[in-house]
């Protein structure tokens, strides 16, 4: 009997050289620590990097990105390495991405590819996979002169010559009209979104946004204050792309809405951004946010930077925030004791997902940013909005004042119960004045 063999399936790990051009343009980065970075995003693409050169240049090459010499250079580093796959630090323009690939005779991606190329592997929901579709329609419209290397006219023979449609043509057609059904599909998703958020207003419960750095640990911290996995958590780049939103208790009562979203990086592909708009409005519609930094990084101010740039382009810059100091357990050894009480500095909180480290300072530090942004109020209004004052008693801190027409509310609560309650304070002044009786007092 023939010995049998097992038949590998899985393709083989195709094997990357990284590449990158210092012009000192970026603060806090030079090409080598970019290159650590990138090297993690092509570890969990999924590739096996076998070699990285960078360049310290005044400008990047219009032609080949890297310099021309530097570029033949990599025609020998293929030889020794055997790399099958060159992956820049820096968005290519598709004229050096041609011309790379013509040299080296192997495929050529840029970080922006490879970050899409992860967002697709991990996206897990029908709103992931949408979201992650119109990014890379978005990145390859504007490159598909280096797919085609010919103008030929589609179809042939009698009544088809003259004027025609390239295949270049053709094919930006049924992109750009690929990418206006997604957007119209990513558009219901935002609107799904809304509907849900305008549920959970109703509820008048505080609503709190997770954001910082991928990897910074979002995810186990917010399965650390639930108490239970609810979120994916792994020590791998954009493990979480699809926000979970849960209920965390703040203590004395208080209970909040907390969504965990997708991680923020150096260098952020523009694409991902407005793509993904419709879930990081989730960060827009929070009354505060848990900024996780990843404390242990020495490139901790430098990912705070760019998770600040990316909340600008977002508008929510200046929205209320505390930072939690993640990963201390890395730095303290008293961090490993969860019971052990944590200091809060200048509204940022030393905590740790892993050992519990923090969680209630944590709590209680977003308790009191959500309660400062309570406002006052002093109205009357009607037995009949037994309701809305049940909401109050429950969600704000209120002195009630029983009379003979109608109920005194005096004390503070959340901006949005307080602008119901005026609402429903106005229409009872107005009947009363209809009835000739008076505002009330």
């Amino acid at each position: 009997m023939p010995r049998q063999t097992l038949v590998e399936l899985a393709p083989p790990a195709e094997r990357a050289f990284l590449v990158a051009v210092d012009t000192g343009d970026d603060p806090g980065w030079n090409a080598e620590e970019s290159l650590r970075e990138l090297a993690s995003l092509a570890d969990t693409a999924g590739a096996e990097v076998v070699g990285a050169e960078w360049q310290n240049r005044r400008h990047v090459d219009p032609n080949w990105y890297i310099g021309k010499g530097k570029a033949e250079e990599l025609v020998a580093a293929r030889s020794e390495t055997g790399f099958d796959l060159l992956v820049a630090d820096d968005e290519l323009s598709p004229a050096q991405q041609k011309a790379l690939e013509g040299l080296l005779k192997v495929k050529v991606i840029d970080r922006s590819r490879l970050i899409l190329d992860i967002f697709a592997q991990h996206a897990q929901t029908h709103e992931g996979r949408l979201q992650v579709e119109l990014a890379q329609l978005e990145y390859q419209l504007p490159r598909l002169t280096r797919m085609w290397t010919h103008l030929s006219r589609t179809g042939g023979g009698i009544g088809t010559r003259g004027p025609g449609e390239s295949q270049l043509e053709t094919d930006r057609r049924i992109i750009r009209e690929r990418i206006k059904k997604m957007k119209e599909r990513v558009e219901q998703v935002r609107q799904q979104r809304a509907t849900a958020s305008r549920g959970r207003d109703r509820r008048l419960m505080p609503t709190v946004g997770i954001v910082g750095y991928t990897n910074a640990g979002k995810s186990s911290l917010l399965n650390a204050l639930v108490g239970a996995e609810v979120a994916r958590a792994e020590d791998r780049l954009f493990a979480t792309l699809d926000p979970t939103t849960r209920q965390v208790k703040l203590g004395e009562g208080q209970t909040a809405i907390v969504t965990d979203t997708v991680g923020f990086i150096h260098k952020l592909p523009h694409q991902l951004v407005d793509a993904f708009r419709a879930t990081l409005e989730e960060v827009n519609r929070a009354d505060v946010l848990i900024e996780v930094v990843d404390f242990a990084d020495p490139h901790a101010p430098e990912h705070r930077a760019t998770v600040q740039t990316v909340l600008d382009e977002l508008g929510a810059g200046e929205k209320p925030r505390v930072v939690a100091l993640n990963k201390a357990d890395l730095l303290d050894a008293s961090a490993r004791d969860g019971e052990t009480p944590a200091p809060i500095v200048a509204g940022a909180v030393l905590v740790s997902a892993l050992t519990g480290y923090g969680l209630e300072s944590l709590r209680a530090e977003i308790a009191a940013l959500l309660a400062s942004l309570w406002v006052e109020v002093d109205v009357a209004v009607p037995y009949a909005a037994g309701e809305l004052l049940a909401r109050v008693r429950e969600r704000g801190t209120v002195e009630l004042d029983y009379r003979e027409r109608d109920v005194r509310v005096h004390g503070r609560m959340a901006p949005a119960l307080a602008g119901e309650l005026a609402a429903a304070a106005t229409r009872w002044g107005a009947t009363l004045l209809d009835e000739g009786s008076g505002e009330p007092t």
